[in-house]
């Protein structure tokens, strides 16, 4: 069977790559995945207590109650940053 040939690959214009790369592979901040755990779990806590007050007919929390099913949105919102966060944690 006949070996496929290997083709050199051009060789790159000479820039500051190394200053680019240094920083796009820095670590994140210690402060990072603290703040990332604190929007997760205020998503999750505006979740539950939405729950546990919109059950009955007398709602605890006006606010909560005038929003209706906006609550959703910013429940879930707050956890969707939260995620983002925890993709971009290095």
């Amino acid at each position: 069977m006949p070996k496929s040939k290997v083709r050199k690959k051009a060789d790159a214009p000479a820039r500051s790559a190394s200053s680019t790369a240094t920083r796009a592979l820095a670590p994140s901040p210690a402060w990072y995945p603290i703040v990332m755990a604190v929007v997760l779990l205020l998503g999750l806590a505006y979740m539950v207590v939405y729950y546990l007050t919109s059950s009955g007919t007398d709602p605890h929390i006006p606010i909560m109650a005038g929003l209706g099913s906006w609550n959703f949105a910013i429940g879930f919102g707050v956890m969707l940053l939260g995620l983002v966060m925890a993709v971009r944690w290095r």
